[in-house]
């Protein structure tokens, strides 16, 4: 886990010559607030890269930034070995945007919009196809005021991709979908980068960016908090660490008073973060687990020796994201 504001560090880390994305001591100022405080990483091709922190961090502004529509103050940002600001026409042509709030023309289709953003490229991918990679051929003749907000996301991913982008930002790609539409998608972010794309993810679901993620960054308050994959991330937890999932509104503190347990508590509705003293781990965890039993309660996964990525980012930021 690299937890540093030098961009050195964060190329030596994934072995870059040429990064795809350098953010090097990048400052954005909003009157008395520094919105953006020296912050530095660097994204390399063909990686999924995941962007998060909590509300009024400063990853929307370090996106915005990075997309062109924003000045810096201070520092310095790359795309595609392009300046974002002086070189946006040439660097729109190579990257996709999937924002956050969907703004097609309500009157048209999705095959109508499809075909218009496809004219705007010299090699799109095929209108019809993408209609059905993301699951819209049904919706595809219905306008597009009427569609839902998860057929919304699904557009809005179509119309990031049609240009074949070197580079795509995805803002909080599936808000609204449901499960099924939801792994369509990270199907979709997956075959992104089997085909060489690189993807900068930005989310509020902590467990999409651990099971897409290639690598993390957490900022918080403009700085980097932490930058490393998940795997790392999650592991740099303490050893007790117990993760668990059963139903919700267990006794907090009936489960902290466990032999073997130093702390407990309910991250979100059924999911426990348990902190167990790791000389005592096996006899916490029969604890644990002859506790449940004799409460009635089911046990839908118990997890041991690392934490989740929601933990660190709770531990690190003290904020939910």
């Amino acid at each position: 886990m690299i937890r540093a504001q030098d961009t050195t560090v964060a190329r030596q880390a994934i072995g870059l010559s040429a990064p795809a994305v350098v953010v090097d001591g990048l400052v954005k100022v909003y009157g008395a607030t520094r919105a953006v405080d020296g912050l530095s990483f660097a994204v390399a091709p063909g990686e999924v890269f995941a962007l998060l922190g909590p509300n009024g961090a400063g990853k929307t502004t370090t996106i915005e930034i990075l997309e062109g529509y924003r000045a810096p103050d201070a520092g310095s940002v790359r795309v595609l070995g392009l300046d974002p600001i002086r070189e946006a026409r040439r660097l729109k042509l190579r990257m996709g945007v999937m924002l956050q709030a969907d703004g097609v023309q309500p009157m048209l289709t999705p095959r109508e919009v499809l075909r218009l953003y496809a004219a705007f490229f010299p090699d799109p991918l095929d209108p019809e196809e993408l209609l059905d990679r993301v699951g819209l051929r049904a919706a595809a003749r219905t306008r597009c005021r009427r569609l839902s907000g998860g057929q919304k996301r699904r557009l809005a991913l179509a119309l990031a991709i049609v240009g074949r982008p070197a580079l795509v930002f995805l803002d909080e790609p599936t808000t609204g979908m449901d499960p099924q539409a939801r792994l369509a998608t990270w199907e979709i972010v997956r075959e992104l980068r089997d085909d060489g794309t690189t993807v900068i993810l930005t989310t509020h679901l902590l467990d999409e960016a651990e099971r897409l993620a290639d690598r993390v960054v957490i900022i918080d308050h403009g700085r980097l908090v932490a930058l490393g994959t998940p795997q790392e991330l999650t592991c740099a937890t303490e050893l007790g660490a117990v993760r668990l999932l059963a139903s919700p509104g267990l006794p907090i503190a009936a489960l902290a008073g466990l032999p073997g347990v130093r702390a407990a508590r309910e991250v979100e509705p059924g999911s426990y973060a348990i902190e167990a003293i790791p000389a005592e781990l096996p006899a916490a965890l029969a604890a644990i687990t002859a506790w449940l039993r004799d409460a009635g309660v089911t046990l839908r996964e118990l997890r041991v020796g690392e934490g989740s990525l929601e933990e660190l980012f709770l531990r690190l930021t003290g904020r939910e994201e």
